[in-house]
C-alpha cells in the first residue's frame, strides 16, 4: 500500500490505478485550506478523493466538524481509511440541502478540470477525477449552481482551478452568484498555473 505523509497526516492510498493519487493540486489546495480553516468551523470537501485534504485538515486543527462525498466507490474506502466520514455520492446527493442545522461555513472542490472530449475519455472510475467536459468546467458549474443551498450566510469556498479552465468565466460565474472572489494560492505546474479561487458570501 502506497502512504504519503504531508503536513503532519499519513496518508493511506490503496490502488492507485483506482483512485487519483495527491499531486501538485491536491497539495495546493491543502495548504490554502489550512490557512482558511479555523476550529468550530463545519466544513464540507466534494469528492474528497483519497481523503487527502480532509486528512490533512483532521491531523492540523481541532474542533471542526468534517464530512465529505466521492462519487468513487475504491477512493471513498480509502477516504474512510484515512479517518474521514465520507458519503459516496456525486456532488451534494445525500445531503440536506437548506437545513439551517447544517449548513457549512466553508466548502472545498477539486473538480475534474481537464477539457475532455469523449475520445479522451479515461475508462472506469478514475475518469472522474479528470473529465471536465468539454470546457473544463462542466462539474465545477454543477458544483457552483448548488452551492449556496449548503453555505452558511458569510460563509467561503475553496476551489481549485487550472489556468486551462479559464479563471475569468469561473469568476465571472461566481461574482454573479453574490460572492466576492480572489485568487488565494496559486502554482506553476508545467504547462499549466493552479489556482486556488476563494469565494465569499457577504
Amino acid at each position: 500500500m502506497v502512504e504519503i505523509e504531508y503536513r503532519k497526516a499519513r496518508i493511506k492510498l490503496g490502488d492507485t490505478d483506482l483512485v487519483y493519487e495527491p499531486a501538485e493540486d491536491s497539495f495546493l489546495l491543502a495548504d490554502a485550506v489550512l490557512k482558511e480553516a479555523k476550529p468550530g468551523m463545519r466544513i464540507l470537501e466534494i469528492g474528497t478523493g483519497s481523503g487527502f485534504v480532509s486528512a490533512v485538515l483532521l491531523a492540523n486543527l481541532k474542533r471542526i466538524c468534517l464530512v465529505a462525498t466521492e462519487i468513487n466507490p475504491h477512493a471513498a474506502r480509502c477516504a474512510k481509511v484515512n479517518g474521514v466520514e465520507v458519503i459516496r455520492t456525486d456532488l451534494f446527493g445525500g445531503i440536506k440541502s437548506k437545513n439551517p442545522d447544517i449548513l457549512f461555513d466553508l466548502i472545498l472542490f477539486n473538480p475534474p478540470y481537464l477539457p475532455t472530449s469523449e475520445e479522451e475519455k479515461v475508462p472506469g472510475w478514475l475518469n472522474y477525477a479528470f473529465d471536465g467536459g468539454i470546457s473544463g468546467r462542466d462539474t465545477l458549474n454543477m458544483f457552483l449552481d448548488e452551492i449556496r443551498d449548503y453555505l452558511k450566510p458569510e460563509g467561503e469556498i475553496l476551489v481549485l482551478i487550472s489556468s486551462i479552465t479559464g479563471l475569468d468565466a469561473v469568476k465571472e460565474k461566481m461574482i454573479g452568484m453574490g460572492f466576492v472572489v480572489d485568487v488565494v494560492a496559486r502554482k506553476k505546474v508545467s504547462f499549466e498555473e493552479l489556482m486556488v479561487v476563494r469565494g465569499k458570501l457577504l
